[in-house]
């Protein structure tokens, strides 16, 4: 579904990204993984048009969308969810929700979409006429995903959903986000520092480092890689397994 051949690109001068590959299949969930400052959020801007695409080129549904605007990038599909978790503070849930759908124009199927996304998350339907400046960090993260869901993408991109959040509420966010994948096809991009936690979620994974792919493979290959092993990943399998 989303091709990225020989991507460069990066902030005035400096080069960023130096010739990245990657390949996103259709209602699957692929991993890109690294540190901070290797590259993640440099990629996902330049997907969707924040970013000048130097060289190379980015295909979505095998159309170029590397020379298109963010809008037409959104329109087309395409949705990314950042990782500010920017919500407007001003306004309710339901108001934050609903400017996801302000482009479309199927008010029937946009109300069904809501009620999709007060099934995976029913705090946000307990909360959907409180000011949304309220909510918790963890709550905040499944409101910014829900907004993308109202966009009804074919595929969307999470950049750091457990950023600064506890262990238990980022295992219930990566549960509803394999239950999104399952329920409705999405295809999705996770882009995550959480190495151990994103493997297990995704089933292909790369690992950018510097700018360039350094490691990519099969999920459950690279979770028993010694190599990603003793540079990436920490902690136990255990825990994190119960997002399946």
């Amino acid at each position: 579904m989303l091709e990225i051949r020989g991507v460069e690109t990066g902030y005035g001068k400096l080069k960023i990204l130096r010739g990245i590959d990657m390949n996103v299949g259709a209602q699957g969930i692929v991993a890109l993984l690294g540190g901070n400052g290797t590259g993640k959020s440099t990629l996902l801007k330049a997907i969707s048009g924040i970013l000048p695409v130097w060289s190379g080129e980015i295909l979505f549904d095998g159309e170029p969308i590397h020379a298109r605007h963010p809008h037409q990038i959104v329109r087309a599909g395409l949705v990314q969810v950042t990782q500010g978790k920017d919500s407007y503070p001003g306004m309710t849930v339901e108001e934050n929700l609903m400017l996801g759908a302000y482009a479309r124009g199927d008010k029937a199927a946009v109300r069904g979409d809501l009620e999709k996304v007060y099934a995976f998350f029913p705090i946000l339907k307990e909360r959907r006429k409180q000011l949304s400046g309220l909510l918790s960090g963890g709550q905040v993260q499944m409101l910014v995903i829900g907004r993308g869901l109202m966009a009804a993408p074919k595929m969307i991109m999470l950049d750091e959903p457990s950023a600064a959040l506890a262990p238990l509420v980022v295992l219930d966010i990566f549960k509803q986000i394999n239950r999104i994948r399952k329920e409705l096809g999405m295809t999705i991009l996770i882009v995550e520092q959480n190495v151990r936690m994103a493997l297990l979620l995704a089933s292909y994974g790369y690992v950018i480092h510097d700018g360039r792919i350094h490691i990519e493979g099969q999920a459950e290959d690279m979770i028993h890689d010694d190599k990603v092993r003793h540079a990436y990943l920490g902690g136990t399998v255990a825990e994190a397994e119960n997002v399946r």
